[in-house]
């Protein structure tokens, strides 16, 4: 068994890769290291998204929890964000989603918060997967009375909500708002909170069925919400992924708002009330150029990070900043939460609308975008992080790179949770970055399959 831990916790094809028994021991060994210094009883809250395969991990998962004497304290179907929130007001000493994001629901996953409500250190990750790939037999078996039970968190959900909700003194009755639930963790926080709040609602993909999670919707489809928003009139319309950490807008036209442009737009926002701590927003290596461009146009200095929100939130609190984010929709308002949270992010963006009193697509002006291509090869997953150690794509590396220099920027990422490789390119002719990048990623999958 090769690594364990991506970008954003352990993921793979629930019952064959991801099996009960790698949740029981993921269980296991995560309240062991994430507890193992508390002097009471440890009680840990688990969440899950609405795939079919979250009931059979959430059992084993309970199960690794129980073995080792702590307390499982079960939410039920909540998105992510809502454990990290959850984790705090409850005072829980950690807390585990299990969920795969935007990812088909086959998969599913298993990724951990601390007692802080932030995803864990590289090298606590690295703690949990040593313990359970060396099949250590030493941790604690309590026995009788000192055995772990589980409870059930009735008000989760609601206690969400109720966050959510008291996230904006500004109401937003007269916005004809459409969303786009995934069929996922946010089919009832987001349109409860926004209805609360006073918007006017069109809602699909809102009736998750166990399968049908991310399928032909959600923030990677974001067709289906661009015809909702057009065929309804909508003032903006958002889209969230399966466990909601993840945002993207589309207009009143139907045409995509970005991460890296819902950064600019709240960016700019926050420094003119001045809540824009240290005037810096945190992005990453993936932010397009246009972001850096607006910053420097509005004195708004522009951070990178790795790709990861638990890497942009590290680097914001490095420098103790409240806005970070990514271009696929995770975004930090680390003034509500200490993680993505798609609903916070809806709920800001619509502040913004109402306060500028304009149309989305006035909003979405702020940043110009530059032309950008990204085309992924496909690998085994266990050479996906030796790429450069291949001879003849570390020379089509180095060529591709000298070739826009100058002009533009070459980045070469493995997917920290698909067995892709990402090769992205930005420049100014967007027919010669398309073949310049679709031949790189030919010759990576070609010498990585």
């Amino acid at each position: 068994m090769g690594k364990l831990f991506g970008t954003d916790g352990v993921r793979g094809v629930a019952n064959t890769e991801l099996t009960g028994r790698l949740a029981y021991e993921l269980g296991r060994a995560g309240a062991y290291v994430l507890t193992k210094e508390t002097y009471h009883t440890p009680r840990i809250l688990v969440g899950m998204d609405t795939r079919i395969s979250g009931d059979m991990l959430e059992s084993a998962l309970t199960a690794g929890i129980c073995s080792v004497g702590a307390h499982a304290v079960l939410a039920g179907i909540v998105p992510t964000p809502a454990v990290a929130y959850l984790v705090r007001k409850y005072r829980l000493d950690a807390g585990i989603v299990i969920s795969a994001s935007h990812n088909p629901v086959e998969y599913n996953g298993i990724k951990f918060f601390n007692n802080e409500g932030y995803k864990l250190r590289d090298e606590l990750e690295d703690m949990i997967e040593s313990i359970v790939l060396s099949d250590r037999d030493d941790l604690p078996r309590p026995t009788g009375e000192f055995i772990g039970t589980k409870s059930i968190a009735e008000e989760a959900l609601d206690d969400y909500i109720d966050f959510l909700t008291a996230s904006s003194s500004v109401r937003f009755n007269g916005i004809k708002v459409a969303i786009d639930c995934a069929n996922g963790a946010s089919y009832k926080a987001a349109p409860i909170a926004l209805l609360n709040l006073g918007a006017e609602l069109c809602i699909v993909h809102n009736e998750p069925d166990g399968n049908n999670i991310n399928l032909n919707c959600g923030s990677t489809h974001i067709e289906s919400l661009q015809k909702l928003v057009r065929e309804n009139g909508a003032d903006i319309g958002f889209a969230f992924d399966g466990d909601a950490d993840r945002c993207l807008a589309v207009d009143e036209n139907g045409e995509l708002i970005d991460g890296d442009k819902i950064l600019a737009i709240c960016g700019l926002y926050l420094k003119e009330k001045g809540r824009l701590a240290g005037d810096t927003v945190v992005g990453t290596v993936m932010s397009n150029m246009g972001l850096s461009v607006m910053g420097n146009k509005n004195g708004i200095n522009i951070e990178q990070a790795n790709v990861g929100d638990r890497y942009v939130i590290e680097k914001m609190l490095e420098g103790g900043y409240s806005l970070g984010g990514e271009q696929s929709g995770h975004i930090i308002f680390h003034d509500y939460n200490t993680t993505g949270d798609g609903i916070i992010t809806a709920i800001q963006m619509l502040k913004v609308l109402k306060y500028r009193g304009c149309k989305a697509s006035e909003l979405a002006k702020i940043m110009d975008v530059y032309p950008q291509v990204l085309v992924n090869a496909k690998v085994k997953n266990e050479n996906k992080y030796s790429y450069m150690e291949n001879a003849e794509i570390k020379t089509a590396v180095v060529e591709l790179e000298k070739k826009f220099e100058g002009e533009g920027r070459v980045l070469i990422r493995p997917s920290g949770t698909e067995p892709l490789v990402r090769v992205m390119i930005e420049g100014k002719d967007i027919d010669q970055m398309q073949k310049d990048a679709e031949k790189l990623a030919l010759i990576i999958e070609q010498n990585l399959q």
